[in-house]
């Protein structure tokens, strides 16, 4: 059956190995389907390649897909291709017979999806060479580069407008994880998506910690938060402002025993490209870098984003932060700022050659981000309300919510801002608005006769510096927001009318007036908690991706993410069939990888399966027993309240197998009878014991070739409940 052929369904399952659409994608998709435009934002990480890439498999003709940078599309390439999706791309970096075969695909239809720049896409040659070939859709990845607001504006997107022109009939879909308000109305505006339906599929990242810490020592805070967090052997991203600083922090990692590498616009276009190449395909490499590294990078196992100076605007911080955790596995978002950062964020923007509106607004997005910085209450809460979103409860995954600031009942304080905004119409700055309170006498406030104004004088109890807390923390709580469009000037927000009318009271961040201050430390985010035999089985499973994926020179994860590894620790799929079941396994990647990661399964014992080897005999098992999981633990006290294995995988949302591996231990350990867990008539359970005997004791931990033996005649399940029972007698 052809792509062609199938349901959205049966493409998501078949080809990309999952069971079941997330979110908005399904919706998205068959809107595609009908030919219809859409914007989509939806997280890093939250599956917005599968909204055109489904369809462009569909639809007749080739989904041409417009993305910013080479190193992107080569990985989306390459990725598909894994899968065995038709694809290819179109860019500089191919010779002159790689362009040709790709422009020969295309004019014979062997192809579903073709990756170009923006810049290929306006060449009078290639619009004229789309104008003769059949096309199924346009996709625009990364369109908030399409925005002067956004924070990777890139000037050939904003010519992509003759797409609506040229091809009128063709359903286009613009995709991004990151668009305020103004930038979403930039890409409706210059894309020509006035009547695209707009999908919001929400911003939040629950896999990711966020933490802010104010900064003493930078170099050594982040040395001992890695240390921390036991991030040794973790992928990661280390951000900095200044080259300088990328290069000084890159060498000091790397005296400190950390495999860390520089990046930024400076350096050799060969040296940058070696380093990229070495962050995507290997393990363990830190980059640091400028906000020039990262739109391109598509590693889905970074366990690590860390800031050492603060971001130029909450955009900037969400989408560098989002790099973090792409393969949904626990991650952490990691800053440390000062004041210092933001005097240099603002002599940079005072010093470029922008026009002073935009100048005003990228001065408002740097004090919301200052303002992110020192709130008290949930930073998720915060940041998702910055896009739109609302998150009703605290996280409880951030270090506000794991450990409360100190704080100060400013509720007083908060309402004579508040109150001040409003007095002078709602048509005022920040500045202005403080020298009111601390009661100033100046040109302006005598020309609107605001030294009238109940709020005039009323603010002398707090300092300059105090009120600019204030009014920041306010406006990171949507108490005001800013007019971005206008003159940068305040207003209040529906938000605003309980904590006026004394309904609602207000803690806010207090003042640190010293910086040397003990950075607060929480539990680890390990992303794979595996012990014992586990973790053996979960590097030898890493050392055999890395082998498949350095033969391909394509970057591991390619191969499966962390989570289908993690996956096959957990689920212990002995066969192609139930291989086949795991998250990202389509039938491409089963035909290819399934039979060569069974055989590294069969290969290791599994503590969770009661294959522990006691450390005095290598060659018998431990009775100790503190040996069985605490996972299991949880399982034999289900069994022992009569449930059926059936019904405890069910509750436990585990599979069947993995319960049988649980009993398998508490058989080991004396802890259930054989008869119990398994029905198998005398000679059946002595045949098996037979056949596990004559294998060498040292292997007896394998269990493939007897089952092999028997031509599947008994499952892996009940082979481990039986040696398990053996192993015991012993």
């Amino acid at each position: 059956m052809t792509p062609q052929e199938m349901t959205p369904q049966e493409i998501l399952r078949d080809v990309f190995g999952y069971q079941q659409f997330r979110g908005e994608q399904e919706k998205i998709i068959h809107h595609i389907l009908a030919g219809d435009n859409a914007l989509v934002l939806m997280p890093t990480g939250g599956g917005k390649s599968f909204c055109y890439q489904i369809p462009a498999m569909i639809r007749q003709g080739v989904a041409i897909i417009i993305s910013p940078l080479i190193a992107l599309m080569q990985d989306q390439v390459s990725a598909l291709q894994q899968f065995g999706v038709r694809v290819a791309h179109l860019n500089s970096t191919l010779t002159s017979n790689q362009a040709r075969f790709v422009s020969k695909q295309l004019r014979q239809g062997e192809l579903d999806l073709l990756y170009v720049s923006p810049e290929r896409l306006m060449t009078p040659r290639f619009l004229e060479f789309l104008d003769s070939t059949e096309i199924a859709l346009f996709a625009i990845d990364e369109a908030h580069c399409v925005s002067q607001w956004g924070h990777d504006f890139r000037t050939e997107y904003v010519e992509l407008s003759i797409l609506q022109h040229r091809f009128p009939t063709i359903p286009r879909i613009a995709l991004t994880a990151t668009a305020d308000e103004p930038t979403q109305r930039d890409i409706i505006t210059h894309l020509g998506l006035e009547d695209a339906k707009k999908f919001i599929a929400g911003f939040d990242r629950p896999n990711i910690r966020y933490r802010v810490v104010q900064k003493q020592k930078a170099r050594d805070q982040l040395l001992n938060f890695l240390e921390e967090e036991g991030h040794r052997g973790d992928a990661g991203i280390v951000y900095c402002l200044s080259r300088k600083k990328v290069e000084e922090t890159a060498t000091w990692l790397a005296k400190k025993g950390w495999s860390a590498l520089p990046y930024h616009a400076g350096l050799d276009k060969e040296m940058r490209k070696h380093h990229q190449m070495r962050f995507l395909r290997e393990e363990g490499i830190i980059i640091v870098a400028t906000i020039a590294f990262g739109m391109g990078i598509d590693k889905s196992n970074v366990r690590f984003v860390c800031h050492l100076d603060l971001p130029k605007s909450i955009e900037a911080y969400y989408q560098e932060t989002g790099r973090a955790g792409r393969d949904g596995l626990p991650a952490n978002a990691w800053m440390t700022y000062g004041l210092q950062d933001v005097v240099m964020l603002r002599r940079i923007l005072d010093e470029s050659e922008a026009d002073e509106q935009h100048k005003r607004v990228e001065r408002h997005k740097l004090e919301s981000m200052l303002g992110y910085c020192e709130i008290t209450t949930c930073r998720r809460q915060i940041l998702l309300s910055y896009f739109g979103d609302h998150l009703p409860e605290p996280c409880g995954n951030c270090d506000t919510c794991l450990e409360p600031v100190t704080t100060w009942e400013g509720t007083e304080a908060a309402q004579k801002a508040l109150s001040c905004v409003y007095r002078t119409g709602q048509r005022f700055g920040v500045a202005y608005l403080i020298d009111v309170l601390l009661g100033k006498t100046n040109e302006r406030i005598e020309k609107f006769r605001h030294n009238r104004v109940s709020t005039y004088g009323i603010g002398k109890d707090l300092k300059q510096g105090e009120w600019h807390s204030v009014y920041r923390q306010l406006i990171a709580r949507g108490f005001i927001k800013i007019d971005v469009d206008g003159y940068g000037s305040l207003q209040l927000t529906e938000k605003s009318r309980p904590l006026l009318r004394g309904e609602q009271t207000i803690h806010l961040r207090k003042d640190v007036k010293s910086l040397k201050v003990k950075e607060k430390k929480f539990g680890r985010t390990s992303s794979i908690s595996l012990t014992g035999n586990d973790q053996k089985l979960w590097e030898a499973l890493r050392a055999k991706r890395f082998e498949l994926a350095t033969t391909q020179e394509v970057p591991p994860y390619m191969i499966f993410h962390d989570s289908t590894l993690t996956d096959i620790v957990v689920q212990c799929p002995h066969t192609l069939k139930e291989f086949a079941q795991l998250a990202g396994v389509g039938a491409t990647k089963l035909k290819h990888y399934g039979q060569i990661f069974i055989d590294v399964l069969d290969e290791h014992t599994l503590l969770d399966e009661g294959d522990k080897v006691s450390a005095n005999s290598p060659t018998t098992p431990s009775n100790n027993e503190s040996s069985i999981s605490e996972s299991a633990e949880t399982t034999l006290d289900a069994f022992y309240q009569g449930l059926s294995l059936e019904e405890i995988a069910a509750q436990r949302n585990l599979k069947p197998a993995t319960i049988y591996a649980h009993l398998s231990q508490a058989i080991e350990l004396g802890k259930v009878k054989l008869r119990q867990v398994v029905q198998l008539k005398e000679e059946e359970i002595h045949e098996i014991e037979d056949k596990l005997l004559e294998r060498p004791i040292e292997e007896q931990h394998i269990l493939k070739p007897v089952f092999d033996d028997f031509e599947g005649k008994y499952s892996y399940e009940i082979l481990r409940c039986v040696r398990a029972n053996l192993w015991q007698q012993k």
